[in-house]
């Protein structure tokens, strides 16, 4: 089944009220992002990445990624930066779908199916997730390649996205084989 994988919200600067929680759950996640990163090139997959604008309205690729480098912690996001012959879609509010060309996208390369990763699970994670399955799109998410602020949010998050819509949750090695 046609598959991309989607990156969403990596390029952050890590300075908000909820930046220490989470950049801990980044640094967990973000070598899992690598690996399907480094898997989905192995296998020729589809990769589109999909972040905030932050406000700027104007800001493209290089401003974007400038911004989140010169930021609190670079490191989280140097290694997950998109390199130039990788869509990267902007959008302003919590879903990769709303407002953004992603749909188009997607279905104008035949995929049918998304694999989600960055942050926030309890927020753009699931909404996006949501999205897709309105848009009957089947959805996986590695549980341990997206970033949470609160566990307890970000578990019951996975959960309804396994029941309420259909996703497939698993681990990083399971969804790539190695589990």
């Amino acid at each position: 089944m046609p598959t991309a994988l989607l990156v969403i919200d990596m390029l952050n600067r890590y300075e908000h009220d909820d930046a220490g929680p989470l950049a801990e759950s980044v640094g967990e996640s973000v070598p899992n992002i690598c690996r399907l990163l480094d898997a989905a090139r192995e296998h020729d997959s589809t990769v589109v990445y999909v972040n905030d604008n932050h406000g700027e309205w104007t800001a493209d690729r290089k401003e974007l990624a400038d911004w989140a480098l010169q930021g609190s912690r670079p490191d989280l996001v140097e290694p997950i930066l998109p390199s130039s012959d990788v869509p990267l879609l902007v959008k302003a509010r919590h879903s990769a779908f709303y407002a953004t060309q992603l749909d188009y996208f997607l279905r104008s390369h035949d995929i049918n199916r998304i694999v989600l990763t960055g942050q926030v699970t309890e927020q753009c994670i699931l909404y996006s997730a949501l999205d897709a399955y309105v848009r009957h799109f089947d959805v996986a998410v590695p549980s341990d390649a997206v970033a949470h602020i609160h566990q307890d949010l970000a578990d019951a998050a996975l959960t309804m996205m396994e029941r309420n819509m259909r996703a497939e949750v698993h681990t990083t090695d399971e969804l790539i084989g190695d589990g």
